[in-house]
């Protein structure tokens, strides 16, 4: 199917180029982010692991990763704001010397949309979910410039589908902020060969089609735009819908 992909079982897709290299996933928990850190871990990617949990479950997901990464560094430390996020994305990120791929993991619960009723809530809420992988993924984009590196920024939105007016309102207006951020970083660094993309909520207007509906879809997308097949892609946003119901 793919010109860089093997196969080590029918219909399975191998990116034999993936292996030894340098994947950071931030916003990692125990329901959000697990098949995608596996999915880099099975083609023997160093991974940095950040989440905001440090309980024995987190425990348990990062030992299941080690199994299979050729090497894992895991840090639990919230990314409460702004200052936060740079200052990991400055260090800790890049433990490794540098990064080829970095994925911000954006979970937004149920109880988080509850009650934003007015525009101004709204809009509020959603430029502060977007902040941290914002700042995260210039800081990252520069490194990776630095160490002239074809690297790949993937930022992902994982929520539950709307359940009122409000609620799809938000989604609609998260898509769209999303997007904006998306084309903006992808234009400011394509000249780097530094992408950037997006999974978010399916908006109202857009067409109907394939969307991405659970962690194995999204763990399959992030490895495809990683790989050499994937280089020419950037500044999209590709659909989802109902991902935080199943996990990722």
């Amino acid at each position: 199917m793919f010109m860089s992909v093997v196969t080590h079982s029918p219909g399975v897709p191998v990116y034999a180029e993936l292996a030894g290299s340098r994947v950071l996933v931030t916003g990692l928990s125990e329901d959000v982010g697990v098949d995608l850190a596996r999915a880099f871990a099975d083609h023997k990617c160093r991974l940095v692991l950040q989440s905001a949990h440090d309980t024995p479950g987190m425990a348990a997901v990062t030992a299941l990763v080690a199994e299979t990464a050729s090497e894992t560094r895991a840090y639990t430390q919230p990314l409460a704001d702004g200052n936060e996020a740079v200052r990991f994305a400055q260090g800790p990120a890049q433990s490794f010397g540098g990064l080829d791929t970095a994925v911000n993991l954006i979970t937004i619960t149920p109880e988080e949309m509850r009650g934003r009723a007015t525009l101004e809530e709204i809009e509020d809420f959603v430029s502060e979910k977007l902040l941290a992988a914002t700042l995260m993924t210039r800081v990252i984009a520069n490194r990776m410039q630095l160490t002239l590196t074809e690297g790949l920024i993937f930022n992902v939105v994982v929520m539950a589908p709307p359940a009122n007016d409000a609620e799809t309102a938000l989604a609609g207006i998260l898509r769209s902020t999303l997007a904006t951020i998306t084309r903006r970083e992808a234009e400011s660094w394509a000249g780097k060969a530094i992408r950037v993309n997006a999974v978010g909520p399916r908006g109202l207007l857009e067409p109907e089609g394939a969307c991405l509906s659970s962690g194995p879809d999204i763990a399959a997308l992030a490895l495809y735009l990683a790989s050499r097949k994937g280089r020419q892609l950037t500044g999209h946003v590709f659909d989802a819908h109902g991902v935080a119901t199943r996990g990722c």
